[in-house]
C-alpha cells in the first residue's frame, strides 16, 4: 500500500517543511508514501466560499485515481486514538487497497464532489489547526502508527 497526502496551498514555514521532512523521511522505512501540494488557487479573493470549494475539488479529484481510497481530514471526521488510528492504518493495508488518500482540503473544507467520492472522514481534534500545522501531525501520526504496529519504542501506552 502507498500513503498519499494531498494539501491545498504551500507551507510558508521553514520550520514545518523541515519537521514534516523528518517525518517522511523515517516513513519511508515503513511504507510508500508521497505528499502531493495543489497550489492556492489565483484570484480567490474574488471568489466566494462555494466556488472556492468547488475550485478547490476538481483540483483534488484531478489528483486522483479510480482505485484510490480517498479519506478526508475533516472536522467532522471520526476521532481516534494513535493505538486505534494503527488499527485503522492496519486494516487498510489487510483490504488490499493500493493507494490511502489522505486530503488536507482548503480553509472552507471540501465541495459536495470530494465529500461524495470519499470512504471516510477523520478529525484530529476537535480543536481547530492551521493547514500548515495539520500536515506536520498526519505525518507525524502515521510514522507513530507504524511503530506501533511493529511494537517499536516510539510510542508509549
Amino acid at each position: 500500500m502507498q500513503i498519499t497526502l494531498i494539501a491545498i496551498g504551500k507551507t510558508d514555514k521553514s520550520e514545518l517543511e523541515e519537521l514534516i521532512s523528518i517525518y517522511e523521511k523515517r516513513l519511508k522505512h515503513y511504507i510508500k508514501f508521497q505528499m502531493v501540494v495543489i497550489p492556492d488557487i489565483k484570484n480567490r479573493k474574488n471568489l466566494s466560499e462555494a466556488q472556492q470549494k468547488e475550485k478547490e475539488g476538481e483540483l483534488i479529484l484531478a489528483q486522483l485515481q479510480p482505485t484510490d481510497t480517498l479519506v478526508l481530514l475533516d472536522e467532522k471526521g471520526k476521532q481516534y486514538t494513535s493505538t486505534d488510528f494503527a488499527q485503522f492504518l492496519q486494516k487498510k493495508m489487510n483490504s488490499g487497497i493500493k493507494n490511502l488518500v489522505l486530503v488536507i482540503g482548503g480553509p472552507y473544507g471540501f465541495s459536495d464532489a470530494v465529500y461524495a467520492k470519499s470512504s471516510g472522514r477523520i478529525s484530529l481534534s476537535k480543536m481547530t489547526f492551521s493547514h500548515q500545522m495539520v500536515r506536520l501531525f498526519i505525518v507525524e501520526q502515521i510514522y507513530r502508527g507504524f511503530t506501533i504496529l511493529r511494537n517499536e519504542p516510539y510510542h508509549h501506552q
